[in-house]
């Protein structure tokens, strides 16, 4: 029988309240609360931080205050990696973000999600799909990436943006729902 952890990472249904996934939720909230209460002159206990919340990072992470996430583990990120001001990851599910990406203010990545139908979502069961962003891809502010999406190399979505589909590589994306305006010459 499957714990409640594995159900979720494995993508299905799962009980949020499970005693194991609180206590792992509380810890990150602890160290995210210290992260956010440190100053921008303590790089190195940011970086120790952020080493013991998220699955992996590369080096040059820089992330500004205030940030916050479901649980830091499940979260992997590359080289070089920008987030502005108050980006929110629900990492229920795996999130990974390439080398040289840059997130604007307020970006929210969310890989949780709750059924359809009323009578399952009702039980208060949910369960969670992965994110992927490439590697040189630029999220405008205030975009939103939904459950399941993948953002490929060097793509652009623009500020505000709804993220419902994947976008591919090279392009810049915009809109609610988010859709390819252009290729990009690269």
């Amino acid at each position: 029988m499957k714990s409640e952890k594995e159900k979720m990472l494995a993508g299905e249904l799962y009980n949020a309240s499970d005693p194991l996934l609180s206590v792992e939720r509380h810890k990150a909230r602890m160290l995210i609360k210290k992260f956010n209460d440190s100053s921008n002159n303590d790089k190195l206990l940011r970086t120790q931080i952020l080493r013991e919340l998220f699955g992996s990072i590369g080096d040059n992470l820089e992330i500004e205050p205030p940030f916050f996430c479901d649980y830091g583990y499940n979260i992997s990120i590359g080289n070089n990696v920008f987030f502005n001001f108050n980006c929110i990851v629900l990492d229920v599910s795996y999130v990974a973000i390439g080398d040289y990406t840059m997130l604007g203010p307020n970006v929210q990545i969310y890989t949780a999600t709750h059924p359809m139908d009323w009578q399952t979502r009702a039980t208060m069961l949910e369960y969670a799909k992965p994110v992927s962003i490439g590697a040189h891809v630029w999220i405008g502010g205030s975009a939103v990436i939904c459950p399941g999406v993948s953002i490929g190399d060097k793509a652009v979505v623009g500020a505000g943006s709804v993220v419902t589909k994947d976008i591919p590589s090279n392009v810049f994306a915009a809109g609610n729902p988010c859709k390819i305006i252009r290729e990009l010459d690269i």
